[in-house]
């Protein structure tokens, strides 16, 4: 799936040569002129401020909300971080590795498979840089990138890079390809030959499918694997020293496992990621993959709070994170949702908001208007899948986290 690339390649546009100064919590750039992560204004500070000294004061209710979810089995571990303002005000851990009593004890360095909160995280914000550089046009035709997408039903060629986004693109949501493919090649030739099963742009159906397809599309424009672009371009220049893609061997003990997978892989998955496509494809995929801590997650968050510098230039971000017209009532930014109605996000976060879900229990909502983040990551598959109780936990958390600040306000 390597051949036919795209024309564009790494030379055509800079690589960000950046610095980090220990003693300045600020990404500094070697040269202004050269990388394009830099806008002529100052870059966003690394961190924000830690503030979170009388974090179970203020936000006790919140903390409360997730000891019951583990107290109730909906989740065993848990890690969450708040923004606010600029400022870091939680950074709390919650439960075990697993419900067994002598399992490890989750600390705020834990690392969680993000699963879907990867295709906002990564997948999007690469999509977003290669837009802002000028190396990717929404509307261009993904069989003008990836032509092996295309096949007999003619409805293909109307398929855009901004409908895989937007999850308008007419695939399904879902495939069970690591059934029949065993090697990352075959599970790219499946993806790209899965049928339509709607007209492009006709209505909003989420699809893991369509984010698969659009990584090969972003990686033949970039001439670089997704997991080194966004390393290179996002993870290091923020100083997320705690995320990747198919995390070293060294992590391990640091991740809670997130299935007793004894259908698929007989073992359990602990370090590697629960989703079984995302694992045929070696780890690293456009829709699952990522690996994270919650306090990595409150700086990405915190940077796109900021107006996305020095990612990119907050003109770039908007389209991307703001609601599309089209289909006629989705809830779909760019690689981002809204709040719909009743949301995840609970009933506080304003229409600006965007945010992403992930199928092992983890997720990021961010307002600008509250100028606020909230990272939630939890191991809810373990060790099964059956349990959907976060579905109640998540948005009363929420809830519980804006009404403290407005009290403390």
């Amino acid at each position: 799936m390597r051949a036919g690339r795209a024309s564009c390649n790494r030379h055509l546009y800079p690589s960000p040569e950046l610095c980090y100064n220990p003693n300045i919590e600020h990404i500094i750039p070697l040269s202004e002129s050269s990388s394009s992560l830099t806008t002529g204004s100052q870059a966003a500070p690394r961190f924000p401020a830690p503030a979170y000294e009388q974090q179970d004061a203020i936000f006790g209710r919140a903390f409360d909300v997730i000891q019951k979810g583990i107290a109730q089995a909906a989740f065993p571990a848990a890690s969450i971080a708040v923004t606010c303002r600029g400022r870091l005000v939680v950074l709390k851990d919650f439960g075990r590795f697993t419900y067994e009593p002598r399992s490890p004890a989750v600390t705020v360095a834990t690392v969680f498979d993000l699963a879907s909160v990867s295709k906002a995280v990564a997948t999007t914000t690469m999509a977003m840089i290669l837009y802002e550089r000028g190396l990717i046009d929404l509307e261009a035709p993904v069989v003008s990138i990836v032509p092996e997408f295309a096949g007999s039903d003619a409805r293909r060629n109307d398929v855009t890079v901004r409908m895989l986004l937007a999850h308008s693109s007419g695939l399904p949501a879902y495939e069970k390809l690591f059934l029949k493919s065993k090697t990352r090649d075959e599970l790219l030739a499946a993806a790209c030959a899965t049928p339509l099963a709607a007209d492009p742009g006709t209505t909003a159906k989420y699809s893991d499918i369509g984010f698969i397809i659009l990584a090969i599309a972003l990686e033949r424009i970039a001439d670089e694997g997704l997991d080194r672009f966004c390393q290179r371009e996002v993870f290091g220049p923020l100083g997320m020293t705690h995320t990747a893609f198919d995390p070293p061997a060294a992590w391990r003990a640091s991740i809670p496992p997130t299935a007793d997978d004894r259908a698929f892989r007989n073992r359990i998955i602990q370090g590697e990621v629960q989703d079984e496509n995302a694992s045929v494809l070696g780890g690293v995929a456009g829709h699952a993959g990522l690996f994270a801590t919650a306090e990595d997650l409150a700086t990405f968050a915190h940077v796109l709070l900021q107006g996305g510098r020095p990612l990119v230039r907050p003109e770039t971000l908007a389209p991307f994170t703001r609601r599309e017209t089209a289909p006629e009532g989705t809830s779909r930014a760019l690689g981002w949702d809204t709040p719909s109605s009743p949301s995840q996000s609970g009933k506080y976060f304003s229409a600006r908001s965007f945010g992403h879900l992930g199928y092992t229990g983890t997720s990021l909502w961010i307002d600008p208007e509250r100028q606020l983040s909230v990272t939630l990551l939890t191991n809810r598959t373990w060790p099964d899948c059956e349990n959907k109780a976060i579905k109640d936990v998540r948005p009363a958390f929420h809830d519980a986290v804006v009404e403290a600040l407005e009290k403390k306000l």
